[in-house]
């Protein structure tokens, strides 16, 4: 009676911690800064998509940082990320290759 007992507890014990290793990865988010003019940006444009007539806007900050804007008709944007994802180590260089005035062009021929 007790191991039938102990293996439906643990079953259910493991079921709950997978749902909830899954909501983690995939749900739980967390603040992304933006700049004053991201914030700025994002307002005018609900503004024009929305037709909204408030001339009002605030910046939503949290530990010092913008993370998002209100509107005076009450709609809020708040950048959010999942908790999970991270910042590249080492930022991929971009080719500049055929940019430069001084480098002439390469044509196949």
């Amino acid at each position: 009676m007790f191991m039938s007992s102990l293996g439906i507890l643990m079953l259910s014990v493991w079921a709950v911690f997978v749902s909830y290793t899954f909501w983690y990865f995939t749900k739980a988010k967390s603040y992304a800064p933006i700049t004053p003019e991201e914030a700025k940006q994002l307002w005018s444009i609900h503004h024009q998509t929305s037709g909204c007539s408030s001339r009002k806007w605030r910046q939503i900050k949290r530990n010092g940082k913008t993370v998002g804007v209100e509107c005076g008709c009450g709609y809020k944007h708040l950048q959010l990320r999942p908790i999970t994802t991270h910042l590249p180590a080492t930022p991929a260089p971009l080719s500049t290759y055929g940019l430069d005035p001084a480098e002439p062009l390469q044509t196949s021929s």
